[in-house]
């Protein structure tokens, strides 16, 4: 039987240090990697957890307005970020979690061990801040990319030509009123024909038929179908101004917004295209909304719809009318017309040191006419320019007088409805126009499914978190993310 020989083994001192050295490196670099694999992964959840609650904008307002905002009440009355707080301990929870694997308990380990321990969201921006001016920026940045800045600058011109000739501050139904008045007053006056005998002046002023016209109101002046006109109506008190004058905003506590690169100028105009881009006005509206004269309240701010339109055909007119009046007195054509016709008149009535009264009511009178037919046109889908010319001017004295429409004139030079509109809005303030813009939005959004309670207010545009992340080895991680749209 063959002896088993016994083969000796042995560790020198070398191999020994060595191992105590090599060791604890290799445990300290496996901790390592395990320490910046947690790190890695606790920044990769939190920012897909982020991506996740920015992607969660609301639709609606989208869709309707081009604009990306979370809704911080989810479709609920309880508009507060702790809300959008929560949804983002769940994303986070759930992606830390293992227990989407596939046979997690028997084919993995988890070697990093990470769960969610705290998150908070400790600044935010809601739509409605600062007067609406978060709202207003991302507007702007919603049209920015889509326009060109031509139109601004007849705007400009636009609004350069009305300030000069001061067409807003004149009001030419008081000046023919006052004129008129004067002229009236020779009614019943005395007048001696010769030594014994006196004549009673009977005063008949041609324009009474405008006046009626006037008296019966701009609208049925200038529309057809008065019956179609529509009467929807909002109401104000449940929407952001309603609640901003109850002090019932919620409010944001960002810093304030980044100033624009803009020029002040281009970003009014900016917002302002935004609006009339995405707000109807008459002639171009969409039944589901709840106004379908939304630009026309945007201007006039009435409750009612057919009050708001009312309000800007009024001005319309009223803009028209010293544009009209200031063509007239410096026609020396027209002047004479007018002139010769009270000349005339005033002769006839014994009265011909009311000539120049006469005369004046009269082209008053030429110009209200020409503002009907104007109004009556733009409103009609036609163009009127802001300075009349002998070749754009449509109303003869007898035709005016008559408050007949010419034949065979056109209306395809100058302004559109819209182009006035753009020139009335830039006269309100910015403040009030943006107010009344997301009362707009507010009312809208509110009439699709599901969104009966929405608010500006709870709609968020960035938002700041602080997430604390523990691990079952004893390591603990606190990152602070900022996103916005």
């Amino acid at each position: 039987m063959r002896r088993l020989r016994r083969q000796k083994g042995y560790l020198t001192v070398y191999m020994a240090l060595m191992l105590a050295v090599l060791l604890p490196l290799c445990f300290a670099l496996i901790e390592g990697v395990r320490y910046w694999a947690m790190r890695a992964e606790a920044e990769c959840v939190t920012d897909i957890g982020m991506n996740s609650i920015f992607a969660e904008f609301h639709r609606e307002l989208y869709r309707q307005y081009n604009l990306f905002a979370i809704d911080v009440s989810y479709g609920t009355e309880r508009a507060t970020v702790h809300n959008t707080q929560q949804h983002l301990y769940e994303y986070l929870d759930r992606n830390f979690s293992c227990e989407d694997l596939f046979l997690n308990r028997w084919l993995y380990r988890d070697f990093l061990g990470l769960a969610v321990q705290n998150v908070g969201v400790d600044m935010a921006a809601l739509y409605t801040d600062e007067g609406g001016t978060v709202f207003r920026a991302r507007a702007v940045e919603a049209v920015k990319s889509d326009m060109g800045l031509d139109l601004l600058e007849s705007l400009k011109e636009w609004m350069t030509t009305i300030e000069v000739q001061g067409f807003c501050d004149r009001s030419v139904a008081d000046e023919k009123a006052a004129v008129d008045a004067e002229f009236q007053a020779y009614d019943g006056m005395r007048k001696q024909i010769s030594e014994k005998e006196w004549f009673i002046v009977h005063v008949d002023n041609p324009t009474q038929g405008l006046e009626a016209k006037r008296n019966q109101g701009i609208l049925k002046n200038v529309i057809e179908d008065t019956e179609a006109l529509s009467a929807r109506r909002i109401d104000e008190s449940s929407l952001v101004s309603g609640r901003m004058q109850r002090k019932e905003l919620s409010q944001g506590n960002c810093d304030s917004l980044k100033p624009s690169d803009l020029d002040g100028a281009v970003e009014r105009f900016l917002f302002q295209e935004y609006l009339m881009n995405y707000m109807g006005h008459y002639g171009r509206s969409d039944d589901t909304n709840a106004l379908l004269y939304q630009m026309e309240y945007l201007i006039a701010g009435q409750e009612q719809d057919v009050e708001n339109l009312r309000k800007v055909a009024e001005r319309l007119c009223a803009l028209r009318e010293a544009a009209n009046a200031a063509y007239l007195f410096s026609s020396g054509e027209k002047c004479a017309v007018a002139e010769t016709l009270s000349v005339a008149i005033t002769t006839l009535l014994m009265i011909p040191e009311a000539a120049d009264l006469l005369k004046t009511s009269l082209l008053l009178g030429w110009a209200y006419a020409e503002s009907l037919y104007d109004v009556k046109t733009l409103l009609g889908g036609g163009r009127i320019p802001l300075m009349k010319s002998d070749a754009t001017w449509h109303y003869g004295l007898e035709f005016a007088l008559a408050i007949e429409k010419p034949d065979n004139q056109s209306a395809d030079q100058g302004l559109s409805y819209e182009d006035y509109l753009r020139i009335f809005a830039m006269m309100v303030n910015e403040d009030t126009l943006t107010i009344r813009a997301m009362n707009m939005v507010e009312a809208d959004i509110r009439l699709t499914a599901g969104n009966a309670a929405f608010r500006l207010d709870a709609c968020c545009d960035r938002l700041r978190a602080k997430v604390q992340v523990g691990s079952g080895y004893g390591y603990h991680f606190e990152l602070i993310r900022q996103k916005y749209y």
